[in-house]
């Protein structure tokens, strides 16, 4: 007899699993649906993920299938799917009351839509909360120490059914009602992250990461503001916290993309034969635009997008980062 499921994870990417293994590893059964059958065989037989998160080893209480159907039942799931695909990946699920937790990060390309928009046009009936911040998939999967923001649409009374399903002694939720914030802050620092790490394979040295990390936050914030978040959500693990770890490590995608370009590498064969997406490059350019619509100065933002369409080599781009006009650290131009 199956033992009783209450939580379901879309998605056998490394986040996913890692998010299945911190529930599961702590005595809930977890249903994972990946798209790839190699994937869930994997899983199911050798528990492990070896495409995705070689190295953990995944607890038995995760049970994987290709069968989306599977996990229509289920009141609560947790969204992994890639940003660009969530849309079409929620489509195949029934319209009915439950929780969505939505854990990719990212901004629709074609349509500037935010992850919370694009479920909510899916699934009318479901109520969204939002799940991010500074997570490393293998620290999470490893029972590392993790804190992340639960952003509920529903406020407090979703947070009443999540909170407690959703922590675990090494992963802890801090609340917040504020879903665009901790959505902006996630799509926002995957750009980010890439312009570091292209500071990083220029040689630029840790000085200009930091001041790129500062300035970066500055056009998080004003993003943010101009799109109804609050500046304490921006400031919290889903904005700042998240900004800095991916701004700092090659075990970011992102960094690890934009250090490629950095060291002269084009984007498309960055991106080439990458298992895993780094999500900021879809961001960059929809994140820009919107900039560019409203107003919003987002330099950074902007020339990350210049150098993933090849219209200026790296050294040129930050060339003219550094010579733009002085001014007042607050001013916003």
């Amino acid at each position: 007899m199956r033992p009783s499921v209450s939580l379901g994870v879309l998605g056998g990417g490394a986040w996913g699993t890692a998010l299945a293994q911190a529930y599961a590893a702590n005595g809930t059964p977890v249903r994972l649906w990946a798209r790839e059958p190699e994937v869930v065989a994997a899983i199911n037989a050798e528990r492990r993920n070896p495409l995705f998160l070689p190295g953990a080893e995944l607890s038995p209480g995760i049970a994987a299938t290709t069968d989306l159907a599977e996990l229509d039942d289920l009141p609560v799931l947790l969204v992994v799917a890639p940003a660009q695909h969530l849309g079409k990946v929620l489509s195949g699920l029934t319209d009915r009351p439950r929780d969505l937790v939505l854990c990719s990060k990212g901004i629709e390309a074609g349509t500037g839509r935010l992850m919370a928009d694009v479920a909510r046009e899916a699934l009318p009936l479901a109520e969204i909360a939002v799940l991010s911040g500074p997570t490393f998939a293998h620290e999470v999967a490893a029972g590392l120490p993790t804190a992340v923001t639960l952003a509920c649409s529903g406020g407090e009374a979703q947070w009443a059914r999540l909170g407690a399903l959703l922590s675990r002694p090494t992963l802890r939720p801090y609340y917040s009602d504020d879903v665009v914030g901790a959505e902006i802050g996630g799509a926002v620092k995957n750009v980010l992250a890439i312009a570091c790490g292209v500071v990083d394979g220029l040689g630029l040295g840790q000085n200009a990461r930091a001041a790129l990390i500062a300035r970066g936050y500055a056009e998080m914030t004003r993003f943010g503001l101009a799109f109804g978040a609050r500046a304490e959500t921006l400031a919290g693990l889903c904005g700042l916290g998240d900004l800095v770890l991916t701004c700092s490590s090659t075990s970011s995608r992102n960094f690890t993309l934009g250090k490629a370009l950095g060291e002269g590498i084009g984007a498309a064969e960055a991106l080439a034969g990458k298992l895993s997406v780094a999500e900021g490059a879809h961001t960059a350019p929809v994140l820009a635009e919107l900039a560019e619509q409203r107003g919003i100065a987002m330099p950074i933002v902007a020339a990350v997008a210049r150098l993933l369409a090849g219209e200026a080599p790296a050294r040129q781009v930050v060339a003219e980062l550094l010579a733009r006009p002085l001014r007042a650290e607050g001013e916003t131009a």
